[in-house]
């Protein structure tokens, strides 16, 4: 049976203008990425998260449009890559309420976002969840069921994301262990630590809350003059300029290729210009720019097709992925036809309890490693040491589900009472487990 492809997925929030940092540290990589062989992307407009921070119903609607057309000017296909916007899906929002009764308080008391809040908020002595929404608090949630409900074995993230993909694996892991069956493909964080952080016209990070951006699809002259304002030092020309630290060679790196950065660095250190290297910048940025910007205004000037786009996106991912997985996850939890049920089952199910099953969970603890534990019930059979990262331990327990893995030298030990004669045990049922699906897999 061949493998089924690569599943990539890449949510943009719809709450502002796209900009030079956008472009290069997001839009330009993952549209390369979507042409890797064996792969299956998955792009989304996330409007939904976008009214955590932003109440404004105008600018929401102007921010998809600009962002789907930025998308799509810049050369991604959506016959060749799922092209959707998040709350075109009425399922992503079913699947997450169905995780919010599987996910623990106390791991979404510790993400990032919250803690900053109420961290804010006990700086300037207000109450804890002062200004806080129920919105901000249970944002991990819906990103988990942005990226489970088409079981994404990748999503690529900023390090600073990493936490919010850790807790999706978390309740998937969480409801494949209470409904007793992987309904979920538990995703792994993608950090690409070269991805470009492009510094903006006052030299720090290129971001809205900073006012220093230099939008995407400006006019050329207004690009132009966004570029002549980029603060630089008082070196006169002739006297040599320093590359480190340089926000215009910053800038310039991001769209040169190696032997035009390698001559810019020269004429650096040649002393040229501050005019003359900005205007070099310039016409470097509208190179690229230019084709995308005639793309992109012909494209927002037809709302209406790009409309459509999107809703067909959503139409054919549906039915193809997320309404089949909801029925089952329906039938999974009890929501389920009552003209079907078995009133002889109910009485079974009344009176006889069944025996815990053994499962692997796999979490993060405070000292930022990474561990896993196989339980039957409350009971602890087996303790992991600690990881570096969660590839590390999940690859252990797949090689340990596999048998790939001895118990002798498995990086665990046995959990209090526990006997090597039980462990095994466990073990066995679930590798059996995973035959019997995989076989039901293969008739499938």
């Amino acid at each position: 049976m061949p493998q089924r492809p690569v599943r990539v997925l890449t949510g943009i929030t719809t709450s502002g203008t796209p900009h030079l940092g956008n472009y290069v540290g997001a839009v330009r990589p993952a549209i390369a990425a979507s042409r890797a062989a064996n792969t299956e992307s998955f792009y989304f407009l996330a409007d939904l998260h976008s009214l955590i921070k932003a109440q404004d119903p105008a600018r929401t609607q102007r921010s998809t449009l600009e962002i789907a057309a930025t998308w799509l000017a810049a050369g991604l296909d959506p016959d060749k890559v799922w092209f959707y916007r998040q709350s075109d899906i009425p399922e992503i929002t079913e699947l997450t309420w169905l995780l919010t009764c599987v996910a623990g308080k106390g791991i979404l008391n510790r993400a990032h976002a919250y803690k900053a809040a109420v961290d804010r908020n006990r700086a300037d002595g207000e109450d804890d969840d002062a200004a806080v929404t129920a919105g901000l608090f249970m944002y991990p949630v819906l990103m988990a069921a942005d990226i489970l409900i088409f079981n994404a074995d990748q999503v690529p993230v900023g390090r600073d994301q990493v936490q919010h993909i850790e807790m999706a694996r978390d309740f998937g892991q969480r409801f494949n262990h209470v409904y007793g069956r992987d309904y979920f493909v538990l995703p792994e964080a993608v950090v690409d630590e070269q991805v470009a952080t492009l510094p903006g016209l006052d030299g720090r990070k290129m971001s809205k809350s900073y006012g220093n951006t230099i939008p995407l699809f400006v006019p050329p002259a207004e690009l132009r003059k966004l570029v002549f304002s980029i603060v630089t030092d008082s070196r006169a020309p002739g006297e040599p300029k320093q590359v480190e630290g340089s926000a215009l060679f910053q800038l310039y790196q991001a769209f040169a290729s190696r032997e035009d950065t390698a001559a810019f660095a020269q004429a650096y250190a040649d002393g040229i210009g501050w005019g003359e290297a900005k205007q070099t910048l310039f016409d470097l940025v509208e190179r690229e720019i230019a084709p995308l910007r005639e793309r992109y205004l012909n494209l927002v000037s037809r709302p209406g097709d790009i409309e459509d786009t999107l809703r067909d996106g959503a139409r054919r991912l549906r039915e193809r992925y997320a309404t089949p997985l909801l029925a089952q996850l329906r039938e999974a939890v009890g929501l389920r036809d009552l003209s079907k049920v078995q009133l002889g089952a109910m009485e079974v199910d009344a009176t006889e309890e069944k025996p815990p099953q053994a499962a692997f969970k796999q979490y993060r603890e405070a000292d930022g490693r990474f561990y896993f534990k196989l339980v039957e019930g409350e009971r602890v059979l087996l303790q992991s040491h600690a990881f570096d990262a969660p590839r590390d331990a999940g690859q252990a327990i797949a090689a340990l589900r596999r048998g790939e893995l001895t118990l002798a030298d498995a990086p665990a030990a046995f959990g209090e009472g526990a006997t090597a004669a039980e462990v095994q045990a466990a073990l066995d049922a679930l590798a059996a487990a995973d035959a019997e699906k995989a076989a039901a897999r293969a008739q499938a």
